[in-house]
């Protein structure tokens, strides 16, 4: 089992082999007969959420927008015994979100976790977006999410169940500059989160959001090399997480280990959130240090 990578490591993120074998603090059956639904199943943090669940013995939907990955992160559950669907779509669309829970509900009558890990968002200063750019990311990061969190709720409801929702968010107490577009969504669904924590209670649906920070998946690429050095330092512990860090986050949250948690933002970030200094798109010169 590796490490961190460092800096100039291009690899990051576990293999498919690492996340099969990593040990785990959970009962492998924690999850038996449950059906848990993974956005962006199909690669980086959400398949290592995927994954752990399909070891805790859970069945496992999965949705992206890519379907050549989630073929492949289908097989790789399927090979640990796990029960796993998937379906190509967008979360920004209502009407697929729709469709989506229709299928679940149609095969397994039932969901008992909703995982809302689908997001993306691109480096770049704020002044500097296109008016297509910044809808494209909150229309992911937050409308999406919105649409999945509703969709499900409506159905826990319709048919007196319970329901369980994790939103897989960012550490965002102070900022992150070259993300605004990704802060602002970001913010958003944690204080939906909070909000609808309340009003879902009576309906035995618990909300929570996953705060993530310097943390190793193979969405990290995307950041030039600058911007990776200061990732680094970002956090008082000088080092990133690693993705099985968030993945048992998660797993604590939807577990009966959670079972009194709602409203609640549990933050993996190696202390980010109080020290810190994190440039995506590089340090602009003004800001460097020394």
């Amino acid at each position: 089992m590796t490490g961190p990578t460092s800096p100039g490591d291009r690899r990051f993120g576990f293999t498919d082999v690492e996340l099969v074998a990593h040990p785990t603090v959970f009962a492998s059956d924690l999850f038996r007969g449950k059906v848990v639904l993974v956005s962006g199943g199909g690669s980086g943090i959400g398949k290592a959420i995927a994954v752990l669940f399909a070891r805790l013995g859970a069945h496992l939907v999965l949705c992206g927008r890519k379907p050549e990955k989630l073929e492949a992160a289908v097989a790789l559950l399927r090979g640990l015994g796990s029960d796993v669907d998937a379906m190509a779509m967008n979360i920004r669309e209502p009407d697929e979100v729709e469709s989506l829970m229709e299928r679940v509900w149609s095969r397994h009558g039932r969901l008992d976790v909703l995982v809302n890990n689908a997001g993306g968002q691109f480096a770049q200063p704020a002044i500097d977006f296109t008016v297509k750019g910044w809808k494209a990311v909150i229309d992911t990061n937050l409308n999406g999410t919105w649409y999945m969190m509703q969709a499900a709720a409506r159905r826990w409801r319709d048919r007196d169940q319970a329901g369980n929702i994790v939103n897989i968010t960012a550490t965002i107490e102070r900022g992150l500059p070259h993300m605004a577009h990704s802060t602002a969504a970001r913010a958003g669904v944690i204080y939906l989160s909070k909000t609808v924590a309340v009003e879902w209670a009576p309906l035995g649906i618990r909300v929570n959001c996953l705060g993530v920070g310097a943390v190793e998946s193979s969405g990290f690429a995307q950041y030039s090399e600058e911007g990776r050095k200061t990732f680094y330092e970002s956090n008082p512990m000088r080092r990133p997480g690693d993705v099985w860090d968030v993945v048992e986050g998660c797993v604590y949250l939807a577990g009966p280990s959670g079972k009194f948690i709602t409203g609640e933002v549990l933050t993996i970030d190696g202390g980010q959130q109080m020290w810190g200094d994190f440039w995506s798109a590089g340090r602009p010169d003004y800001f460097k240090l020394g």
